[in-house]
């Protein structure tokens, strides 16, 4: 079966594009991103932002939360074949078109990359034209402890949030 993406989550004010690879299954199913319950991107973000209960808002809240601090979403992978949602299982991969919508934000600075796989398609794409920041990813795929992610994504980009 053959996933798709979500449309991105843009503004005219985004400074920092947060791409992941393509939403896994729990994402797919709530139509939201980041919506596995142990994904720990909900509690990164509440802290970048400095709202607490970030995690607990309805999703068109915590999408308003991220717009107002210069925070987009996308992914990379626009469409794909996958069992699962791991991206070791991603195949017949059509990518998004990263690069246009980059050229259409006026005020963004960098892509954050969502994991390695995200951060490896991301600058095949862009290149030299807008700095990639990689990022340890927040699935829970990935077992690295919360503070540890925390700690980088504080480090890549605080220093970038409106």
């Amino acid at each position: 079966m053959r996933k798709h993406c979500f449309e991105p989550v843009v503004d005219a004010h985004t400074r920092v594009l947060v791409v992941g690879s393509l939403p896994g299954d729990a994402s797919l199913s709530a139509a939201e991103y980041y919506a596995h319950p142990r994904n720990a991107f909900w509690p990164v973000m509440a802290a970048l932002t400095a709202s607490p209960d970030l995690a607990a808002r309805p999703y068109a809240e915590r999408l308003a939360c991220l717009l107002a601090h210069g925070v987009g979403l996308w992914d990379v992978v626009g469409s794909a074949r996958r069992s699962g949602s791991l991206d070791a299982a991603l195949r017949d991969v059509e990518a998004n078109d990263l690069a246009a919508l980059c050229v259409r934000l006026p005020a963004l600075v960098a892509v954050a990359c969502n994991g390695a796989a995200a951060y490896a398609r991301a600058r095949r794409q862009l290149a030299q034209t807008i700095p990639c920041i990689a990022l340890p990813s927040t699935s829970p795929a990935h077992a690295r402890p919360f503070a540890e992610k925390l700690a980088a994504w504080q480090q890549g980009l605080a220093p970038l949030l409106g």
